[in-house]
């Protein structure tokens, strides 16, 4: 287990090693060390300004399994940019973006300037809650159908992700991060006790867990749009019957 004074050492290591390399115009924090938000468990996340994004990321590539420990990793790819997503032996994870020089620059307030310059970027769009509703009654439709066909654990997968898109639409409406369940324990704490009945004890507890789910996507739609919620709510509730 890695402690934060390893993970200090090993980001001030990889911006070293940045500073050194010609290669390399400049660098931002980014996660939660961009707002100064850290605790014992946050990662590193770190995005690199360069002139040859390709090779850049192979050399630091080589640099985390030669001299910090990784052991694997994986890339995530937006537009242009490459995100590689290191897990070191001590368990540390080490997200590390290499960015060509024109594409360089913050879209959202988690990214801070090391050193260089960065180019003006739109920000983020705004999570589509509209999306949130479509994807929880396609998944609702799912779940009608895994439980009748006996098919409990696929009932189960379906019925969670109605859960999931429902909590999304929860945190768009109060304002907290809706991605990865980032701002799930941000939520009130009455609005959490109410889904936390949908929550099945066992398999033998689906159907109960999809009707207590969709009575919540209904009230979140109604909060979002109330006459699509006033459409849509006599065909989930058809479906968790």
């Amino acid at each position: 287990m890695y402690t934060p004074g390893d993970r200090d050492l090993l980001r001030s290591a990889l911006l070293a090693a940045a500073r050194a390399d010609d290669r390399v115009t400049g660098a931002a924090l980014t996660g939660s060390a961009a707002l100064d938000a850290e605790d014992a468990w946050s990662d590193i996340d770190l995005a690199f300004k360069t002139t040859e994004p390709e090779r850049v990321l192979a050399d630091f590539t080589a640099l985390l399994y030669r001299d910090h420990g990784a052991m694997h990793h994986m890339d995530v790819v937006f537009e242009r940019t490459v995100y590689r997503v290191f897990l070191l032996e001590n368990t540390l994870q080490v997200d590390l973006s290499f960015w060509p020089e024109a594409d360089f620059g913050a879209t959202s307030p988690k990214f801070r300037l090391l050193f260089g310059t960065t180019n003006d970027r739109e920000p983020s769009p705004l999570p589509d809650a509209r999306r949130f509703v479509d994807l929880a009654w396609l998944h609702a439709l799912h779940a009608r159908s895994s439980i009748a066909r006996g098919r409990a654990w696929q009932a189960e997968y379906m019925i969670s992700r109605v859960r999931e898109y429902a909590l999304s639409l929860a945190c768009v409406r109060h304002d907290v991060p809706a991605g990865e369940g980032r701002g799930l324990d941000q939520l009130p704490a009455a609005l959490l006790a109410e889904f936390e009945t949908t929550l099945a004890h066992g398999l033998e507890d689906l159907s109960r867990a999809f009707r207590a789910v969709t009575e919540l996507l209904i009230t979140e739609t109604r909060h979002l749009d109330a006459r699509l919620a006033e459409r849509l709510a006599p065909l989930l509730r058809a479906l968790a019957s």
